[in-house]
């Protein structure tokens, strides 16, 4: 990509007509109560070359991390969370890989919690809950309170 720049572009034009009609369809999914998918996560995984140079990279971090001496290495941005060990290639030793995929495709994230890695993914049915009437009318209150309009009418007043 460093020497084509044309072509750069072209896969940038590519990447972003492939996230909108990704958003259309999983705006469509949604009206028909589907899960959304990923488009670029199945482009990626059928293009060979991505994988075995997301595979390189991976080997390539443990590699150094063992050699180094360190416990773990931690990435984000490749958007297939996991958790794994990975074997060095010329040392004895092994390192923990943690990928914490990303927030905008996957929704997911790594936790840290009581010497344990896990990777967390974000589901939203976990967060729907009923409000009752306090409930409804105590977000009506905060959403009238961070109201630009009313916070513009209460200076007025106050000035």
């Amino acid at each position: 990509m460093q020497h084509s720049k044309w072509l750069a572009k072209l896969r940038a034009i590519g990447y972003d007509t492939l996230i909108l009609l990704n958003s259309f369809v999983n705006w469509v999914l949604t009206i028909m109560g589907r899960q959304k998918m990923s488009f670029s996560q199945k482009v990626k995984a059928k293009f060979k070359d991505a994988v075995k140079f997301i595979n390189m990279f991976e080997q390539t971090a443990a590699d150094l991390a063992v050699e180094k001496g360190y416990q773990y290495v931690i990435c984000g941005h490749i958007h297939h969370a996991e958790i794994r060990e990975i074997k060095a290639t010329d040392n004895p030793g092994s390192v923990l890989y943690l990928n914490s995929g990303d927030w905008v495709e996957s929704l997911t994230s790594l936790e840290y919690t009581n010497g344990n890695w896990s990777v967390y993914k974000y589901d939203p049915n976990n967060y729907q809950q009923d409000m009752d009437e306090d409930d409804k009318t105590d977000a009506e209150d905060l959403d009238a309170k961070l109201d630009v309009n009313t916070l513009l009418e209460r200076f007025k007043q106050d000035t």
